[in-house]
Parts: C-alpha cells; sequence; structure tokens
C-alpha cells in the first residue's frame, strides 16, 4: 500500500469536497456566504470600492444591530474576505476593505442582490398570486 503526503491527502479532499453534506466544509462556507448580512456587507465594500468604516457600514445597511454587524464583520475577517485595519487615533478608526477573495465572492453577491432588486415585483405579484389561490383551497 503506498503511502501518500499530506499535501496529497489534502489534493485528494479537494476532488471530495460535497456541499450537500452538513459535515462538509463547503456545506459550511455555503451557510455563511448565504447569511443576509454577509451579502449586504460585502455589496457596500464593493460598491464603496475601497475601505469603509464600521460606522460607515452600519449606516449604508439598514436594520443590522451593532452586535450582528460585528459579529459578521469578524466572521468574514477569519474566512479571509475582508481586511480589518486599526488606526491609532481618538477615538480609534477601524477600516474595512474587501481582500482579493472577498472581490471574486462579491461578483456573485452583487449579482444576487441586483437580481432581487429589479425582480422583487415580480416576486410580491407570485406571492400574492399564491396566497390567493391557497385561501380559495
Amino acid at each position: 500500500m503506498a503511502t501518500t503526503t499530506a499535501a496529497q491527502r489534502r489534493q485528494q479532499a479537494r476532488f471530495e469536497y460535497d456541499a450537500f453534506l452538513k459535515s462538509c466544509p463547503t456545506n459550511q462556507l455555503l451557510d455563511r456566504i448565504s447569511d443576509k448580512w454577509v451579502s449586504l456587507i460585502v455589496s457596500a465594500l464593493a460598491e464603496a470600492g475601497g475601505p469603509m468604516r464600521y460606522s460607515d457600514l452600519g449606516r449604508k445597511i439598514a436594520g443590522v444591530s451593532p452586535k450582528m454587524l460585528t459579529q459578521t464583520l469578524r466572521s468574514l475577517e477569519r474566512d479571509g474576505i475582508l481586511s480589518r485595519t486599526v488606526t491609532p487615533s481618538v477615538p480609534v478608526r477601524v477600516d474595512y476593505e474587501l481582500t482579493q477573495l472577498g472581490v471574486n465572492l462579491s461578483c456573485l453577491l452583487t449579482a444576487v442582490k441586483d437580481w432581487a432588486e429589479h425582480h422583487i415585483e415580480e416576486v410580491v405579484e407570485a406571492r400574492e398570486r399564491y396566497d390567493a389561490s391557497s385561501e380559495a383551497s
């Protein structure tokens, strides 16, 4: 039986990723990036085209609580989607910016956000038709 190196095992694992399995890392990543706040934060940073301060993100994204914004920013930083830069000043300035990985992801998430903005009326109409037919049954 041939022995395999760690690099060979990692390469083999890449071919065995299956996002349909709950324990698969890709399933967990899909869960993370499909979060509403992740989509909005990544889209806001992409739209800005550069760094944004924490307070600017909070103002841009309606309805996000400070706790949720902080948690989401931390998870995105951990995943390598954005970088956090602290500038010592009074008060301390904290800026967030997409990494190259985040820029790559932003293309997809911004497209989904744009799709939602362009098709919301059709979705609302479909919901109304569905609700009306469900009530009639």
